[in-house]
Order: C-alpha cells, then sequence, then structure tokens
C-alpha cells in the first residue's frame, strides 16, 4: 500500500519529497510540539500560582475559580471556529496568529495590577488558545504522511497532550515557588518565541485545494452551545447541580447543539462536516480522547490535593511526584504508535490503554493519610501514564488521518473533546467528592474519633469515590470505543469519502477485519 498527500482529487501517489516542508519535518515536528505544550501547560500551570496571585491581587475565593474557568471557556467553546479557520485562513498563519496572540495574553496576565485584568488575560489566552491548537494538529497532520514517521510524530505529539499537565505543575510549583507566579505567564514569552521564529523558517503555508468559506449560523451556535456546556458544568462545580442557572446552561447547551446539527445537515459548506463524526474511527477516537481527558483531569486535580494537604508535600515535590507517569506515558505512546498500532490497529490499542488507566485508577483507591509514595502512589502513576500513552498518541493519529481539506476541524474536533471532557471530569468529580466527604462524615460523626481525625478520613475516602468513578469513566470509553474501533492492521481508513467533494485523501490505516 501507498502512502500519498494530496492537495487535489486529481492527483495521487506524489513523492513525499514533493511536499514543500518534507525534508524539514522533524524539526517542524519540534516547533508543533512547543506549540501544543504551551497550550496544554497554561490547562495546569497557573493552578499551583493561584494562592500566591490570589494573595497578591487580593481577590476572593470566590474569584479564584474564574480564573481557571476563564480559560477553559474560551478555549472550549471557540475550538471548532478556530479549526474552521485554520482550514480557511493556511495553518501557518493560523498557527503564528495563534501563537503571538498567546504570547501577548500571557504577557498581559503576568503584568496584571487586578483580578479582571488577570481574567481578561486568561479569557484572551484561551481564544487565541482555540485558534493555535486546530492548526498544529492539522499541520502535523498534512506534515507526517509516511506511516512509520507518523507513528513516530504521533507518539511524541501525543505524548506531550497527555504529560503536559503534569509538566505545568511541576514547571508551577518552581516558578512560583523560586521566581514569582507572574513567570507562570511570562514563560509563555520565551516558548511563544522560539515557536515563532521556528514556523516563520521552517513552514509554508498549507491549505486546501479547495477553500472553505465559513458556516457563520454554524459558528454561532457551535460556539454558544459549547460555552453553555462548559459554563454549566464549571458552574455546577461552585453551586450545585440544581442550581438554576446551571439547569439553564445544561438545558441552552442541548438546545444550541441540537440546532447545530441541524443547520450542519442542510448547508453546502458546514462548519463541522458530518461525515468526521459519524466516521466509526473519528467517532471511537473522538470518545477515547473524551473519557481520558476526564478521567486525566480528574486525577491531576484530585491526587495534587492528597499530595499537598494530606502528605503535605510542597509543590515543586507534587510536580516531581508526577515525572514517573510523565516517562511512562512518553515511552508508551512511542511503543503503541510506532510498534502497536500499525500491527494490532487502534481497536486493541485504545481499549487497552483506556482498560490499563482503569487499573491505574483503582490502585489510587488505596490511599491513606500516611500512604508511601512508593507503595501507594508511584506503581499508580507509573500504570496510568503506560496506560493513557495507547490511549492519546493512537487516538489524535486515526482521528485525522487521510485529510486535508477538513484537518483542521478535525483537529479541532480532537481539543475539542478532550477540553470538555477535562471540563466535565473535574466538575462531576468535585461534586461526588463533596457529597461523599459529608455523607461519610454524617454516617460516622457518633464515633469517638476526634473532628479533624473524621475530618481527614472523611476527605480520604472522597478522594477514594472520585478515583473509582475516573476508573468507572475509562472502563466505559474502552467499551466503546472498542466497538466503534475497526479491528485490522494499517490500510484504507474508511468507506466513505473523507472530504466535501467526495474524493477520499487517505494513508494506509484501519481495514475492518
Amino acid at each position: 500500500m501507498t502512502s500519498t498527500l494530496m492537495t487535489a482529487p486529481a492527483k495521487a501517489d506524489a513523492p513525499a519529497t514533493q511536499i514543500p516542508q518534507h525534508d524539514r519535518r522533524w524539526l517542524i515536528l519540534a516547533v508543533l510540539g512547543l506549540a501544543q505544550l504551551m497550550v496544554v501547560l497554561d490547562a495546569t500551570i497557573v493552578n499551583i500560582a493561584l494562592p500566591t496571585a490570589q494573595h497578591a491581587l487580593g481577590f476572593s475565593n470566590a474569584d479564584r475559580q474564574w480564573i481557571v474557568t476563564g480559560y477553559a471557556l474560551s478555549f472550549g467553546s471557540l475550538l471548532l471556529l478556530g479549526g474552521r479557520l485554520s482550514d480557511i485562513l493556511g495553518r501557518k498563519r493560523a498557527l503564528m496568529l495563534g501563537l503571538a496572540g498567546f504570547a501577548v495574553a500571557s504577557a498581559l496576565g503576568g503584568f496584571s495590577t487586578s483580578f479582571t485584568m488577570l481574567l481578561f488575560a486568561r479569557v484572551l489566552q484561551g481564544s487565541f488558545g482555540a485558534l493555535l491548537a486546530p492548526a498544529a494538529l492539522a499541520m502535523l497532520t498534512t506534515t507526517f504522511t509516511d506511516p512509520g514517521e507518523r507513528g513516530r510524530a504521533f507518539g511524541i505529539y501525543g505524548a506531550i497532550a497527555g504529560g503536559g499537565g503534569a509538566i505545568g505543575l511541576l514547571l508551577g510549583g518552581v516558578l512560583t515557588s523560586y521566581v514569582s507566579w507572574r513567570w507562570t505567564l511570562f514563560v509563555n514569552l520565551a516558548i511563544g518565541a522560539v515557536a515563532i521564529a521556528g514556523a516563520v523558517i521552517l513552514l509554508s503555508n498549507s491549505r486546501a485545494a479547495t477553500r472553505p468559506r465559513l458556516d457563520l449560523p454554524g459558528a454561532i451556535t457551535a460556539t454558544a452551545g459549547l460555552f453553555a456546556l462548559v459554563y454549566g458544568f464549571s458552574h455546577a462545580e461552585t453551586t450545585s447541580w440544581g442550581n438554576t442557572l446551571t439547569i439553564a446552561s445544561l438545558v441552552a447547551s442541548v438546545v444550541l447543539l441540537s440546532i447545530f446539527v441541524a443547520i450542519e445537515r442542510r448547508v453546502s459548506e458546514p462548519l463541522l462536516p458530518l461525515r468526521i463524526v459519524v466516521d466509526r474511527n473519528r467517532a471511537g477516537a473522538f470518545i477515547a480522547m473524551f473519557a481520558g481527558g476526564s478521567a486525566t483531569f480528574g486525577m491531576f486535580l484530585f491526587l495534587t490535593y492528597y499530595m499537598q494537604g494530606t502528605l503535605h508535600y510542597s509543590p515543586v515535590l507534587t510536580g516531581v511526584a508526577y515525572l514517573p507517569m510523565i516517562v511512562g506515558l512518553v515511552g508508551s505512546a512511542q511503543i503503541a504508535t510506532t510498534v502497536l498500532l500499525p500491527r494490532f490497529g487502534p481497536k486493541f490499542m485504545v481499549a487497552t490503554g483506556m482498560v490499563i488507566g482503569a487499573v491505574a485508577m483503582l490502585l489510587l483507591t488505596r490511599i491513606g493519610p500516611h500512604s508511601s509514595y512508593v507503595t501507594a502512589i508511584l506503581p499508580a502513576l507509573v500504570l496510568l501514564g503506560l496506560g493513557l500513552g495507547q490511549v492519546f498518541a493512537p487516538s489524535m493519529s486515526v482521528a485525522t488521518v487521510g485529510l486535508t481539506t477538513d484537518a483542521g476541524i478535525a483537529s479541532a474536533m480532537v481539543n475539542t473533546t478532550q477540553q470538555v471532557g477535562g471540563s466535565v471530569g473535574t466538575s462531576l468529580f468535585n461534586t461526588l467528592a463533596a457529597s461523599a466527604v459529608t455523607a461519610y462524615a454524617l454516617a460516622n460523626h457518633a464515633t469517638e474519633t476526634s473532628v479533624a481525625t473524621l475530618q481527614a478520613q472523611a476527605t480520604i475516602h472522597g478522594y477514594h469515590v472520585v478515583f473509582t468513578y475516573a476508573a468507572a469513566f475509562l472502563g466505559t470509553g474502552a467499551v466503546i470505543a472498542g466497538l466503534l474501533l475497526r479491528r485490522g492492521a494499517m490500510a484504507s481508513l474508511a468507506r466513505e469519502p473523507n472530504n466535501a467533494d467526495g474524493t477520499t485523501e487517505s494513508e494506509p490505516v484501519l481495514i475492518a477485519a
């Protein structure tokens, strides 16, 4: 079987060397990896700095949550629009605009003198991140066309996507402890400058041969619907699921996203071509990213609470504690995409990875008030890294392979499902933890233990409940993804055309068994 990158349906079997940026592909991967790291890093790096920033700027605990939520809202709601804009503008232009805007927004946040200024900077970061992330993944998709090289490239990129959150916790702890909380934002200036310089030198402005037009009604309903969805879950986290505004937001999201689907079925050039979503392989990959994002974001939050609040680790030591997971994830992602995925296909790889992740979450239910890191936390983190490496990198590859015309929007869907999954997981697990802690305290308040001891036991019980549900998320995702993803080794992606003009621009991927 041959692998080709087609920029027009009339041409086939173009040698790889005809692709303008082929000879620079590994340097391009480094640039795209930096871009992805900057986006993923900011989902967690500021979290570590928040207590210090709150003290410096004098805002309340209620306001503190919005520094995290503001980034998630703008990033999650604008991803589909950002993905289509990268198809329209060209991926190099979209990438550079996203990098420059993200860096400027970060500088604004670092110089913040008030809560309002910091919140505005975080919203701006999320907005430019929504343009940057799909453009980077789409460019990776169209740069690496050889199946073997594509596997290695996506293994590296997937490891960054999966482990970037843990890197953010480590870097956030180091910068906050030894420099200033402001440097958790200023660090993006250095990353952005290197990435922009690399983009200028290395990249050509790839764009689909048939330039899509912007589906404005679809863009408005999708953006509003995703905003309402992320806001609803975020609001439930700080209030309750029965809160009027929470319910109204979630209902509005269902209505708006239903209207969006109806629009996409009727317009000639939809924002999100439904053939991308209904394709079995892509749908399975999106569900895997959603479930993996939900469980991972929840794990980072509550395991960090445990290590800092119960075991009294410093922010730096907490970040260091996650390093074995990153090492496991990087190694697993490389092996998964270069050795196992071509041989077994994603059905086996993704489902098995999620089962391994679920086992790791169950191991975390053994933690106690005085647990040892080596015996209680380390095995679970290593196992989780190995499992997630088999989930994120193969899912990204399968979700975007074979597309040029719609590469940007397919890449946006990958980021959207992971981001929305993270928002859903964080909000849902917070609620479950709070309910579990309250129920445990009420059920055991008559015992002879002290109030402090009871509170510590109830908190640990809440963590156990969260990790159990995270395991259930991954287990359910494994079943659904396993049912949707096709068996078999690398071959033609799907029986249906990939592009709007009825052509199929595919590399070797999956074949039905």
